[in-house]
């Protein structure tokens, strides 16, 4: 009797363990396939332009399936595709796992004849492109889809007339000659400000053309250089030392302040009735991006004369000389004359590259408000615009009270900067081409509590001009800078009692 109890245990225990085992295998059996995830990249073949390789990255995939947008298909992994006809395609990958559940991406290849691409960059033999002198025909901005909201850009309206006269020639041969046509124009960021060449029009010859740093830059000026256009892609690379377009200080990857042995952008070329439309792109991702238009006439009647003299800009305001100039940013209205409410509205303020919020607590646990600046654009200034010509004989300095938390990662581009900024812009479109400014020792600084930096008003520390407020008596403009200028590296800062004694 014991005997058959020890076997039926003995069978029930098997019986569970293939049912066990059953179950487990059913369940693994069950289990879905992962997703596919579809994705290509192709080549075009520089033999033959018609011909594209595609090299397959999908994952999780067991077939595939490509349409080339030209009524043609296949199922090879890596196919290889020559196209009757130069145009445009959408070619589509489709991938699919063992569960057949699919996945597409999808391409736009433009097939264009490299022959005869080039020939609209260059004409039979040449072809000579000048700054479109319509409309907008130089930008600046942080990308393709917003070319312009860091600099607005140039127009022919005779503030720059010089760079409408240049030409720009590209030969089928691959030669391409600039020509300067006698004059150049002394470039922001390149040329010294306090020198009588910077933001002006000058003669373009070998003694002018040294830039802020004492570096000759003479390989600017007319020259012969050549070029590489790929128009499948449309990067144009200009090869040479001094061969540029554009802006001379435009390189591939940033400015430069000294000519280069090659640089490179993008082109597009539209045909209309009458000329040629060429955009030049230089994009430098974060860093911005450039975006200049030039013109090529086959009816020379269309192209508009240059104009050679600007109408003044704006207007002298009425002098003031303040005894009292603050804005504490614990409210709207907690100020004397330094009102941010002139440039940016309300109290959630915001420019182009910071929001800045005035009233929140103190990061440092005080009873009073503060303001709260948070920077993540290139162009970050809180700006104070007047309404009067400020004189400054009751001033001596200007102070800023700061907060710097250490949650900010300083460790790259984001700097412990303070930037206290003094300009005309009621007269001038660009205030940043003649102001003064007063920085911090970023070494002194200390962080997670509150600091005062106080400045000599007759003792600036930088900036594009030279001169102390009490050699100008048509200053307007005002502007506090936090954590360095010139990169898009996010920082909070907080601020009070701006104030001018």
């Amino acid at each position: 009797m014991k005997t058959n109890t020890k076997n039926l245990l003995m069978r029930t225990f098997l019986l569970l363990g293939v049912f066990a085992l059953a179950a487990f295998t059913s369940c693994k059996e069950d289990e879905p396939a992962p997703d596919p995830i579809a994705s290509f990249q192709y080549e075009i073949s520089a033999e033959n332009f018609l011909m594209v390789t595609f090299t397959n990255y999908s994952q999780n995939a067991a077939s595939y399936s490509w349409n080339f947008g030209d009524g043609e298909t296949s199922t090879e992994a890596n196919p290889s595709h020559t196209f009757a006809e130069v145009g445009s395609y959408e070619v589509i990958l489709t991938a699919t796992n063992s569960d057949d559940v699919s996945a597409t991406y999808s391409e736009t290849i433009e097939i264009v004849d490299p022959n005869e691409a080039l020939k609209l960059l260059t004409g039979e033999e040449s072809k000579t492109w000048k700054l479109f002198r319509e409309g907008v025909s130089m930008s600046f901005g942080e990308s393709a889809e917003n070319p312009a909201n860091w600099w607005e850009g140039l127009q022919n309206d005779g503030k720059r007339p010089c760079l409408y006269y240049q030409t720009f020639t590209f030969h089928f041969d691959g030669t391409y000659v600039f020509d300067d046509q006698g004059s150049f124009w002394g470039e922001y960021g390149v040329w010294d400000p306090a020198g009588d060449l910077y933001e002006t029009c000058f003669d373009a010859i070998p003694t002018n053309m040294i830039n802020l740093n004492g570096d000759d830059v003479s390989a600017w000026l007319s020259g012969t250089h050549s070029f590489e256009y790929d128009a499948s892609s449309g990067e144009l690379t200009l090869i040479g030392l001094g061969a540029w377009i554009g802006v001379p200080k435009l390189g591939p990857t940033g400015e430069t302040l000294v000519p280069l042995e090659s640089t490179s952008c993008k082109i597009t070329i539209t045909q209309e009735t009458g000329y040629d439309l060429m955009t030049v792109a230089f994009d430098w991702g974060e860093a911005g991006y450039w975006k200049i238009v030039y013109a090529s006439y086959s009816d020379p009647s269309l192209e508009p004369d240059v104009v050679t003299e600007a109408e003044e800009y704006g207007e002298d305001l009425e002098d003031l000389t303040p005894t009292e100039m603050y804005n504490t940013f614990a409210a709207a209205d907690d100020f004397a004359l330094l009102d941010t409410a002139a440039v940016y509205p309300g109290t959630g303020l915001a420019a182009n590259g910071l929001t800045f919020t005035m009233g929140v607590e103190d990061p440092a646990g005080g009873e009073d408000l503060v303001g709260k600046y948070e920077r993540f654009g290139q162009y970050q200034e809180l700006q104070f615009q007047m309404d009067y010509d400020i004189q400054f004989d009751n001033f001596t300095t200007v102070s800023l009270e700061v907060y710097m938390p250490s949650s900010n990662d300083y460790s790259g581009d984001l700097t412990k900067t303070v930037s206290i900024i003094i300009g005309e812009a009621s007269q001038t479109e660009q205030w940043w081409t003649g102001h003064i400014q007063y920085d911090n020792d970023v070494e002194s600084v200390v962080l997670d509590e509150w600091q005062t930096l106080t400045f000599q008003l007759n003792a600036p520390t930088s900036g594009a001009g030279s001169y102390t407020p009490f050699d100008r008596n048509d200053l307007d403009f005002f502007a506090i800078s936090m954590g360095g200028g010139g990169h898009t590296a996010q920082g909070t800062f907080y601020i009070r009692n701006f104030k001018f004694e």
